[in-house]
């Protein structure tokens, strides 16, 4: 039985881990760089280590001191949030040798879901439609081009391993696919170690939809619906919602069922999700899975109503889900945005301080947040400082309350791109739900040259 969680993260998704263990009388244990070490995550846990320096190779990344940590505060289990080691299966494998539960799928099945080109294929195997493209690694830009003929530009060039869209580029001819293939095979090997890369057919007009999964290590399976994660900058979301406004009753029940068949076949267990894109049709197509719990869960928590990592300690305890999928159902409309240092224009991270920070509240709103007024942003992580959540009977309402929201969101000192969420919320393309994976490029850049013009 799970009595002591490690927390390997931090920000808001430790903060939030830290959370639903203390409902559940279970004690944790926060490890922090020392750009963290005022965070707030680090005092609500029961204990906090500090890892090391500031780089994540030094601290977040650092196995041997995570494993040494967990041992020596004597915990049962490890979870990993998002990010940094959620996805490593040497992690999973390290946990495992040390007798400690790691709170996400086994080893195996997440090094297999973490290769797109892996995963891809067991997708295929088990009958879920895939982007039309390449079903093995392409040797060389030169490979890529005789490919790209076959295929038809524009097409998606992207990382084997790795994800939040590093080694990812959109391509529209051969020239741009010679630059491309070289520098983004680079970074995936800076970044993962890992620089092989493989093609897909860029769809146009698409919809980036996702599908929040969970099993248990006895068999069951169950999705909690559909997340419409469309609106992004750098191939980053910045607006989630569920449910889709897009998608029709037939479509989710058959995305729904595409994606538990599809879990069960590969033996998945805990939480993951299943990200599809869908066009002007509602032909959906398989993208990647992520074997880890999202940075958007909160708008399917409160549509459904569950505490997805209480759900995913549970079954990391070995326990059988308590309900099946005819006993969930949707339950009003939930949006989420993501709020980053950055400029709103450029999209640059803005590191520095944060003299006061005000988040709005009320019926209906969550906040999940990383930082506190009298705080200092670090260059060294991600620059997601918090998340804005609303909920209300209907999307027409829950639009309303998150402009309110927005408006009563008070940050001082650095820059945010809060002035770009509210002109979202205001946009006819996102009232009337317009929103493909081009909204940015199509709507909020547009329209920003407009008014600086």
């Amino acid at each position: 039985m799970i009595k002591k969680i490690l927390i390997a993260n931090r920000g808001e998704i430790a903060d939030r881990i830290i959370r639903t263990c203390k409902k559940m009388d279970i004690q944790t244990v926060a490890v922090y760089s020392e750009a963290d070490q005022k965070a707030p995550f680090v005092e609500m846990a029961d204990e906090s280590f500090l890892i090391g320096p500031p780089r994540v190779n030094e601290s977040y990344l650092n196995v041997d001191k995570i494993i040494s940590i967990a041992k020596k505060s004597k915990v049962d289990a490890i979870h990993p949030g998002y990010g940094f080691l959620s996805e490593s299966g040497q992690f999973v494998e390290k946990c495992d040798d040390a007798g400690i539960t790691f709170i996400g799928p086994k080893s195996d099945v997440m090094e297999m879901m973490g290769s797109k080109i892996e995963a891809r294929n067991a997708m295929k195997a088990a009958g879920v439609p895939v982007v039309p493209g390449t079903d093995g690694v392409v040797a060389s830009a030169d490979d890529a081009q005789v490919i790209a003929k076959d295929i038809g530009y524009p097409i998606m060039l992207k990382a084997s391993a790795g994800g939040g869209g590093i080694g990812m580029q959109v391509v529209q001819s051969d020239e741009e696919l010679s630059k491309a293939f070289e520098s983004n095979s680079k970074r995936a090997q800076t970044f993962f170690g890992d620089g092989s890369m493989f093609m897909e057919k860029k769809l146009e007009n698409a919809r980036h939809i996702e599908i929040q999964l969970l099993a248990d290590q006895h068999g069951n399976a169950v999705h909690l619906f559909e997340r419409d994660c469309s609106i992004q900058r750098r191939n980053q979301k910045v607006v989630e919602e569920a449910p889709s406004p897009f998608i029709s009753d037939e479509t989710r029940e058959k995305m729904g069922k595409a994606a538990t068949d599809a879990v069960k076949s590969i033996g998945y267990t805990n939480a993951g999700t299943i990200e599809f894109l869908v066009d002007m049709d509602e032909n959906f197509y398989f993208l990647e899975m992520n074997t880890r719990i999202q940075v958007e869960h909160p708008v399917t928590e409160e549509i459904t109503g569950l505490d997805i990592v209480k759900e995913q300690i549970n079954v990391a305890n070995g326990k059988a889900l308590t309900f099946k999928q005819d006993d969930l159902s949707i339950d009003g409309h939930a949006i989420e945005v993501r709020i980053y240092a950055e400029d709103p224009v450029t999209f640059f991270p803005s590191p520095g301080h944060i003299s006061t920070l005000n988040a709005p509240t009320g019926e209906g709103v969550r906040n999940e947040l990383a930082v506190t007024s009298n705080y200092d942003v670090t260059p060294y992580y991600d620059p997601m400082i918090g998340k804005l959540i609303v909920k209300a009977d209907t999307r027409e309402l829950a639009i309303s309350a998150m402009k309110h929201a927005l408006s009563d969101y008070q940050i001082d000192g650095i820059k945010t791109n809060i002035p770009m969420l509210k002109e979202i919320m205001n946009m006819e393309a996102f009232i009337e739900a317009k929103t493909t994976t081009a909204f940015v490029n199509d709507h909020y850049l547009p329209m920003m040259k407009a008014k600086t013009n």
